[in-house]
C-alpha cells in the first residue's frame, strides 16, 4: 500500500512537470518560434534545400533580414529584405545603390567567390523599370535571394507587402551540421 502511494505520489509531480512544460512548448512552437522548412535553392550559403528554420514574427523587419512570405498565389517563399518601404532601389555592374547610396552586401562575398562566370551575379535593374513606382510603396518590401541567378523574387514578382510577410527567419536548427543563426 505505501510503494503504491508513492507511484501515485511520483505520478503526480510528473504531471505537474509534463503539463506546464507542453503548454509552454504548444505557446513557443504555435506562436513565437515557429519551424519552417527551406524549399528549394535560391538562398544558398546562407541557407539549403532541406534546412530546418525557426522563424519568429513580433520584432520589426530590417533591411537584409531574411523573412518568409506566402503571396496570394499561396506560394511560401524565404528572401533577404533589400529595399524598405519608401527605398528606391537599383543595381548596376553587381552593386546594390539604395537610394542612390552605394551599399555593401557582406553576406553575398561566398556566393560571388565561388562563382566563375564572368556575368553579372545580380542583372542590372531599377526600380522603376521593374515597376512603375520609383520607390517602394508604403508598407511594401523588395525582397532578393541570395543565390541571385537561380532566385525567383521581387524582380519577377513584384514587392512584397507587409501583410504577407509571415515572420523573421532567425536560426536553422535542422541539420545539425547546417545549424547556426541567420545572419544579416
Amino acid at each position: 500500500m505505501e510503494k503504491q502511494k508513492s507511484y501515485i505520489g511520483y505520478f503526480i509531480f510528473f504531471m505537474k512537470l509534463l503539463v506546464p512544460s507542453l503548454v509552454l512548448l504548444f505557446i513557443l512552437r504555435g506562436f513565437l518560434l515557429i519551424p519552417v522548412p527551406v524549399d528549394g535553392n535560391s538562398m544558398e550559403k546562407t541557407l539549403s534545400q532541406g534546412d530546418m528554420i525557426v522563424m519568429e514574427k513580433f520584432s520589426s523587419i530590417k533591411r537584409f533580414d531574411v523573412v518568409v512570405f506566402k503571396l496570394p498565389t499561396g506560394a511560401i517563399y524565404i528572401k533577404r529584405v533589400i529595399g524598405l518601404p519608401g527605398d528606391a532601389v537599383r543595381y548596376e555592374n553587381d552593386q546594390l545603390y539604395i537610394n542612390e547610396k552605394r551599399i555593401e552586401e557582406p553576406f553575398l562575398e561566398k556566393n560571388i567567390k565561388k562563382d566563375h562566370e564572368t556575368a553579372p551575379y545580380t542583372t542590372n535593374f531599377n526600380l522603376s523599370d521593374l515597376t512603375t513606382e520609383n520607390t517602394l510603396p508604403k508598407d511594401s518590401y523588395f525582397v532578393l535571394g541570395d543565390n541571385r541567378r537561380m532566385s525567383k523574387d521581387s524582380r519577377s514578382f513584384g514587392a512584397v507587402q507587409s501583410k504577407y510577410i509571415l515572420g523573421k527567419a532567425q536560426f536553422v536548427y535542422y541539420p545539425i551540421t547546417h545549424m547556426k543563426f541567420i545572419a544579416r
